[in-house]
């Protein structure tokens, strides 16, 4: 575990190891950290208000529930595949909208739902929690039945839009990176799964209902995660699933949002630019792989 952020807080962001789990075990972890709803991440908020791309804030209805997200449409001549993006365990942040916009400049309609839409304050998401602490549990809190209904919200909007061709694919990160490889054992129709550190499926059961191809994404210094995958792949074997992970060397966990972050400042401790290089090799190289990948849907 790495630190590559430039500030105290960031650096606190980056470092944490436990984002792919749902417990509440694991959401003890994350107790230190400040979430985006708290750490200042302008330089991906700037990105975003920058981008010639149309976004905006649409409401979900997802059973008796409103799912706010966010969606991305790139500037293509033919209809496209939707990506649902899910969020870290820090929930809707800057650098989330951001990798949205991202995968829409890669020419694909993105939507990225806060899944703690009605959980906070007044029955607010993300935004209305008031630090780091209080964002983990709430997301350790959510019920697993009810993210599997907003996704499927996210997904059924984003393949009716007039601009999509249907299909539709799920990207997650960290926490989301779990839970996209969750969404691919509950929703038959998926294109593709691209799971970024995230764990992968506990029973053979839940891998056998896997229909869409699986991608992993993980760090070389991310023990706790890539500990799990020798066991997806055995799981995802046996059960005659497409499954293609691939391990970053010099990266660690979260080390797509920490490459995308400003690189430390001269001065910076040793230690930390090389952390920093890591993260931002292994986040061009994933890029790289996803745009392929992302082709092929």
């Amino acid at each position: 575990m790495k630190k590559s952020l430039i500030t105290v807080a960031a650096l606190l962001l980056a470092a944490i190891p436990g984002c792919a789990q749902e417990t509440t075990a694991t959401h003890a972890e994350h107790q230190m950290a400040a979430a985006p709803s708290s750490v200042s991440q302008d330089w991906a908020k700037k990105r975003v208000d920058q981008s010639p791309r149309h976004h905006e804030w649409v409401n979900l209805k997802s059973g008796n529930r409103v799912v706010r997200a966010f969606v991305v449409y790139p500037e293509v001549k033919g209809k496209a595949a939707g990506v649902v993006v899910i969020h870290e365990i820090f929930g809707m942040s800057d650098w989330v909208q951001m990798e949205a916009d991202e995968v829409a400049e890669t020419g694909y309609i993105a939507i990225a739902p806060d899944l703690l839409s009605g959980m906070g304050p007044n029955g607010g998401g993300t935004s209305s929690l008031p630090d780091g602490t209080a964002v983990g549990k709430a997301i350790s809190d959510l019920p697993p039945d009810q993210i599997t209904a907003d996704l499927n919200a996210a997904a059924d909007y984003v393949a009716k839009l007039p601009a999509a061709n249907g299909k539709v694919a799920v990207a997650g990160f960290c926490w989301g990176g779990t839970q996209s490889f969750r969404f691919a054992t509950n929703r038959p129709t998926l294109s593709a799964a691209f799971v970024f550190y995230g764990t992968g499926p506990e029973t053979a059961e839940a891998a056998a209902a896997i229909k869409a191809p699986v991608y992993g994404f993980y760090a070389g210094n991310d023990a706790r995660v890539g500990a799990t995958v020798p066991k997806t792949v055995e799981m995802m074997k046996a059960a005659a699933k497409n499954y293609e992970p691939v391990t970053y060397d010099g990266a660690g966990h979260g080390f797509m949002r920490a490459g995308d972050t400003p690189p430390p400042p001269a001065d910076a401790d040793q230690k930390v630019k090389d952390a920093y290089a890591g993260n931002k090799k292994a986040r061009d190289e994933a890029w790289t792989r996803w745009k392929g990948l992302l082709k092929k849907l």
